[in-house]
Parts: C-alpha cells; sequence; structure tokens
C-alpha cells in the first residue's frame, strides 16, 4: 500500500470521492490502493483572505460542490491520512473538469478514513506497517457500521 501527499482541500475531495483525479507533472506504473494523506498546508488559492471556500474556486470549472465540503479552511484536517482510494489509472487526457496537469492519476472507490497522524512526502511512498495496521482497523470499523 502506498501513500501520496496532498493538500487540503483535494485531498478531501479525493477522499469524498468527488474528485476523480489528481493531477500531477510525473507518472508511476503503481496501480492499486493509495492513502491519501493531507499535507500540514491547505491550498491558498481555495480559500478567500477569511479563510472561507472561495466562490471562484468551486464555481470555476462549473464544479457546485459547495454544499458538500467544509466551508471553513480551518475544519480541514492536516498531517495525516484523511483517506484511502484506489489508483486506477494515470492518463495524458481526460474529459474530467478536474483534469488539469501533465498526468492524471484517476482514482475510484474512495473512502474517508478518521484522521490518522501521519509524516508525509511529495512522492509516492510505502506505507509504513503501523500505518496500514490503522488503516485496517478504521476500515473494519466504518465497515461494521
Amino acid at each position: 500500500m502506498k501513500i501520496l501527499s496532498i493538500r487540503q482541500p483535494w485531498s478531501y475531495l479525493i477522499a469524498h470521492g468527488i474528485k476523480d483525479i489528481e493531477n500531477r507533472d510525473w507518472t508511476t506504473s503503481y496501480r492499486g490502493l493509495v492513502l491519501i494523506h493531507a499535507g500540514k498546508n491547505v491550498d491558498p488559492s481555495c480559500f478567500d483572505e477569511d479563510g472561507m471556500f472561495s466562490p471562484e474556486f468551486y464555481l470555476g470549472a462549473d464544479l457546485h460542490i459547495k454544499g458538500r465540503v467544509p466551508l471553513l479552511k480551518s475544519d480541514y484536517e492536516t498531517g495525516g491520512i484523511v483517506g484511502i482510494a484506489r489508483l486506477v489509472n494515470v492518463v495524458t487526457e481526460s474529459d474530467s473538469p478536474w483534469f488539469r496537469g501533465r498526468y492524471g492519476w484517476v482514482f475510484s472507490r474512495a473512502m474517508p478514513l478518521p484522521l490518522i497522524p501521519a509524516k508525509g512526502n511529495p512522492l509516492l511512498m510505502d506505507a509504513p506497517e503501523d500505518i496500514v495496521e490503522q488503516v485496517k482497523a478504521a476500515c473494519r470499523k466504518a465497515w461494521a457500521a
């Protein structure tokens, strides 16, 4: 299992199955489960000067997501695993409104998780065994509910 660090709110959007593509300048041959790590910093371009979700962001690509996401920057968890998804493809073209990069990492079957504190890395890295065990426990708990 791998970990990919992504700034908020992007990590939230992927973990909740709202955003299906993560844009990267590099590709990978890996396919499979990826733990979505929320970096310590949020993307400032997504919020206005008061820390509110920016209308330009959620309306810019005709993406009406305002009612599906936290509105305050402070409500986004950072510094840990926030979800899990399956990386199913890496593309250079897509009809997805989320595609804007050189490479689009296509995710499916996303599921949010309770924050699991962990260090991030800008590269796709192997998940430490203790993090994998915590994720498995969180998934078992979610599936039992």
